[in-house]
């Protein structure tokens, strides 16, 4: 079975945005750069929330030419290109780049169940949420910046029920950022 990925960025305090949106902060070193594609490479299908889908989607078409010297721009660019995106929202009806938009969580349920490589959901914090609830995330990849932001969008919205996990992995990247892998039991 597929396991579903969440990676996400993180300040110190626990938000995944500032106070006014903001998203300015993370710094992607080669490290974490290199460690961000081995979950791309994982993956066969990338998920999104609509927030952070509007997000990547004003972003990966255009990133060679807004930034055609950032090394993790020319990596995953192509990566991104290619890979069929979902989209979990009750708002949208369609979506460009290869993207399809599923409306119910549950949906993710039949489409874990088919063959293939793994989903890998980036940041929408209230899709993991959703996705935590009924049991379909399985692995939470959160990475740890050096910055305190004072408020701003937590990383976790609140859970009916309390879940145990087991920490399966930690590492320093770039001397700068800290991995915290945990698995569900």
């Amino acid at each position: 079975m597929r396991k579903i990925m969440y990676y996400v960025h993180q300040s110190l305090d626990g938000f995944i945005e500032g106070p006014n949106g903001e998203f300015d902060w993370p710094v992607l070193g080669p490290e974490l750069g290199a460690y961000s594609m081995s979950l791309a490479h994982r993956a066969d299908t990338f998920l999104y929330g609509r927030t952070v889908w509007e997000m990547m989607a004003s972003y990966w078409p255009h990133a060679l030419s807004i930034t055609p010297d950032e090394q993790h721009a020319i990596e995953f660019a192509p990566v991104w290109a290619k890979t069929p995106k979902l989209v979990l929202s009750r708002t949208l009806e369609s979506a460009p780049y290869d993207a399809e938009v599923i409306h119910d969580v549950e949906q993710l349920r039949a489409i874990k169940d088919l063959p293939g490589k793994d989903i890998l959901l980036t940041g929408s914090a209230s899709v993991a949420a959703a996705l935590t609830e009924r049991g379909l995330l399985d692995e939470y990849h959160v990475i740890v910046h050096p910055v305190v932001l004072g408020g701003g969008k937590p990383v976790y919205h609140p859970v009916a029920e309390r879940l145990n996990l087991q920490l399966t992995d930690t590492r320093t990247f770039d001397n700068r950022t800290v991995l915290l892998r945990h698995d569900l039991t």
